[in-house]
Parts: C-alpha cells; structure tokens; sequence
C-alpha cells in the first residue's frame, strides 16, 4: 500500500513567519513548548523539563526535523522560533476521524506563550494550508483540540473549519472540525 500524500514544501513565507525545517538551534525553544504549564495546558500538561532534555542530548532535532509537514514557526526577520505547526497524518490508532480508515490530514500548532494574541497562528496555518490545497488533492483536513480549549475553537472557526463531533480522550472531552482542503486553494488569475 502506497502511504498517503502529505505536503512536501520544506519552506512556506509569508509577511511575518518563515514556516522552516527545524535545526538545532531550535531545541531550547522546543523545551519551552514542551515544559511550559500554560502553554500544555490543553495538551495533557507540562513534561518533566529532565525528561525533555535528555531526549534532546540523545536525539537531537533530528527526529522532529525529518517528520513530513513538520514545521517550525520562526520570525521572518530574526528567524527565531515561535511555535511549531504540523500538517500531517492523524494516526488510525488514535480516536476522532471521519472514515473508518483514518489517516487523514490534521492540522495541529503550538505557540510560545509569548506569541499569543498576534495573530501569528492564524497566519502560519492559512499559509500552510493554502500550500497543501496547491499541492495535494482535494480531502478533508482535521483539527483535534480539547472542547475546554476556546481559543483553539475559535482560531479553527476563523480558517473555517466546522465542528462535527466530540469524543472523549486523555481524560476530556475533544472536539473534531473538519474543512475541505479545496477551501484554502490560492485564487487563481482572473481570466478576461
């Protein structure tokens, strides 16, 4: 069986973000995402920061860099890291899919705590997604978050993403959104 397509831009500008493949520069600013009380809040809590580093000094960025859609979300100007966002496969063996099948796109992006409210999550995940919808065929692109999450909603219903269920996993209750890939496709020239 052939894996499913997932995006192959290594690369996605816009006038704030650079959406880049991560580097070893990035690994300090990957800690905070993963320690941080807020900012886990909805992800199933901070990590042990012990924990976090010594998977770093033995592994590297190497196996978050080499993920398909895997993104760090950087400054356009000091290229220093934000966030992160992945579009990606969702896991047939994890809940919260459309078919029986799984596998489809998720969309899923984490900030730092002190990007917030700029609106930087909003951009990098347009972008991301209106270079999928050039690149991959037309199917239905996910979001998973945590119902308590209301500014995840919110951010999802902004890109247009429409809920359509809820389900229960890691101890609360999430919510399942779903828009076609197609509703992200850069407008084409106008024809005369």
């Amino acid at each position: 069986m052939n894996p499913l397509p997932t995006l192959s831009a290594t690369e996605i500008r816009t006038d704030r973000l650079r959406l880049r493949t991560a580097h070893d520069g990035d690994i300090d600013a990957f800690i905070e995402l993963l320690t941080d009380p807020q900012v886990r809040a909805h992800l199933g809590g901070p990590r042990p920061r012990s924990t976090v580093e010594q998977y770093f000094d033995a592994n590297g960025i190497g196996t978050v860099a080499a993920r398909p859609g895997t993104f760090v979300v950087a400054d356009s100007e000091s290229d220093r890291c934000v966030g992160t966002l992945v579009l990606g496969r969702r896991s047939p063996d994890l809940p919260g899919h459309l078919t029986e099948e799984g596998a489809e796109l998720e969309l899923s992006y984490v900030l730092r705590r002190g990007s917030w409210g700029a609106g930087l999550a909003l951009e990098a995940a347009a972008a991301a997604l209106r270079v999928a919808a050039g690149e991959l065929p037309d199917q239905p692109v996910l979001i998973v978050t945590q119902t308590a999450n209301e500014r995840s909603l919110r951010l999802a219903a902004r890109l247009g993403f429409q809920r359509v269920g809820t389900f229960e996993a890691y101890d609360a209750e999430q919510t399942l959104a779903v828009a076609p890939l197609h509703a992200f496709k850069a407008p084409g020239p106008v024809q005369g």
